[in-house]
């Protein structure tokens, strides 16, 4: 094994470490990795659960691309640790018309871009109309603005056709993120990487690493930090994202010292991990997200939304949980989309949660028309809990009188393929928990998918997003969730807590559901 030029040469204990946790990890750097001063310089080693789709910012709304790229681009606004949001870019929050549909936006004055260009309002307009033409959520926006425009060298202008309480969380998702960059540098696909971020793109190998360096010229705000807000710092020299599909990999990495932050771990690994020793520190996030079952409203055997409702019926979400994640600890099983004590808490739909009723389903699928077709979901390992999930969803199916194809794919191959409505009719996956009903999942916005597009859909959205007023929009999300239990769409499953885990080394770590690693320092050695 050559060591990679970036890197110094492994000593022999450590290569056997490598050897041993086996394909995805050969390249990895190692000694390296430690700072020789305690709170500047380094490189952490950081075991990801796959390979990023893209390093486009707005291509995809996949975690993994949100999780790294949020480090090389930045969006006019962000969220503090209280899920408020907050200038980033933005010099200070929008000045609003009278009526709701104007946002004056001033910029902040300085900030460079990675190629040492100052970032100015016409960069700002570029990149959110390219925003509203290649990101889902992008387009979801689009349809309500009337225009975008540059009001001096620091001033944009966003006018809307309709009031739309959702647009400043949507421009603050770190996931196809309206990140900012350099007018010059726009094109579908990007053949630049340049943002204004802590960290630049210093190298890719596909399938082998990601590497980002510090941006010297960074102009960080100046308020205390707090959740993604205020001050950011690139404290270590390099951070380097590693693909390593195995959970199980990922794991005896960070126990063996080979990483210093390993993401999304099964739940049974927090035994391991509580065994560890100071070393490695076991991370809980708590109200991570919630897993969800997408269903292709548009072709094959689930388009009819009767057979949609038949396979709903089948599912029982309290089971599919516990396999899943195995710990209560972890999971909570309720109808409901958001928790007791949140502006959306509803019990509407409620019934038809967790019914696991495979008579009632059988007989549903009888009166829908159903011909023995098989139902083919699409899942991926990388995610274990996803595959965990499957099959105990598919053998739900099969006591209903199902017949049931799984499709075990990599994640980029699922993320490719559910674009394609021909190639799937179930596909598994999760979103992180927001604060904000429109951020998640992309199935109620338009053409993420599974094409969910109806009437009922567009005027229950249209009510819920022209009401700015958070206690009336409560009500009013309701009947969104109720039309989601009674359309199926999609079925959220339940919520979850995250598990992942960090060497005790790297310091100043916030747990978050896209971990970033600003601020974040490595321990002299």
């Amino acid at each position: 094994m050559n060591a990679h030029p970036l890197f110094p040469q492994m000593t022999r204990r450590r290569l056997l470490v490598s050897a041993l946790l086996g394909a995805g990890c050969m390249s990895l750097p190692l000694e390296a990795a430690w700072a020789l001063e305690g709170t500047r310089g380094g490189a952490a080693n950081l075991a990801m659960i796959g390979e990023p789709q893209s390093l486009d910012p707005m291509a995809t709304p996949t975690d993994l691309v949100g999780t790294v790229m949020q480090h090389v681009y930045e969006p006019l606004y962000t969220f503090d640790a209280q899920w408020n949001i907050q200038p980033m870019l933005a010099e200070a929050m929008p000045a609003i018309s009278d009526d709701g549909k104007v946002y004056s936006i001033a910029l902040r004055r300085g900030v460079k871009f990675h190629n040492g260009k100052d970032m100015g309002a016409d960069d700002v307009v570029a990149s959110l109309r390219r925003w509203m033409e290649v990101s889902a959520r992008g387009k979801a926006v689009g349809q309500v603005v009337a225009g975008i425009a540059a009001k001096g060298p620091l001033a944009v202008e966003i006018q809307l056709k309709t009031l739309y309480a959702p647009l400043l969380a949507h421009l603050a998702m770190p996931s196809g993120m309206a990140g900012v960059m350099p007018k010059e540098s726009i094109a579908s696909p990007l053949t630049e990487i340049v943002g204004t971020g802590p960290y630049r793109l210093k190298e890719r190998k596909p399938d082998q690493y990601t590497v980002l360096a510090r941006f010297d010229q960074y102009a960080a705000r100046s308020e205390p930090a707090s959740g993604y807000a205020g001050k950011r710092e690139a404290l270590l020299d390099e951070l380097r994202f590693v693909p390593v599909p195995n959970a199980t990999t990922r794991l005896e990495g960070v126990l063996a010292g080979q990483f210093h932050y390993a993401d999304l771990l099964q739940v049974e690994s927090m035994g391991r991990l509580d065994k560890a020793g100071p070393a490695v520190v076991p991370i809980l996030t708590k109200n991570f997200g919630f897993p969800y079952i997408v269903f292709n409203t548009k072709e094959g055997v689930l388009a009819s939304q009767a057979m949609r409702q038949a396979v709903q019926t089948a599912m029982g979400e309290a089971e599919m949980l516990q396999a899943g994640f195995g710990d209560k600890r972890f999971f909570i099983a309720e109808p409901n989309f958001f928790p007791k004590g949140t502006p959306y808490y509803s019990d509407a739909g409620a019934d038809l949660y967790n019914q696991k009723n495979p008579k009632l389903a059988k007989e549903q699928a009888a009166k829908a028309g159903y011909k023995a077709e098989p139902v083919r979901i699409m899942v991926s390992r990388q995610y274990e809990f996803h595959y965990n999930m499957a099959l105990v969803m598919a053998e739900h199916l099969k006591r209903a009188g199902f017949k049931t194809d799984l499709m075990v794919v990599d994640w980029a191959t699922l993320v490719q393929r559910r674009n394609d409505p021909k190639l799937w009719d179930v596909y598994v996956t999760h979103s992180g928990q927001f604060p904000e009903p429109m951020l998640s999942p992309p199935q109620l916005g338009d053409g993420a998918p599974g094409w969910w597009d109806t009437d009922a859909k567009k005027a229950a959205l249209a009510a819920f997003n022209s009401e700015p007023d958070v206690t009336k929009r409560g009500p009013l999300w309701g009947k969104v969730q109720e039309l989601v239990y009674h359309e199926v769409p999609f079925v959220e499953v339940g919520r979850f807590n995250g598990l992942s885990a960090r060497s005790a080394s790297l310091q100043g770590y916030t747990p978050a559901i896209w971990p970033f690693f600003w601020n974040t320092s490595l321990a002299a050695r």
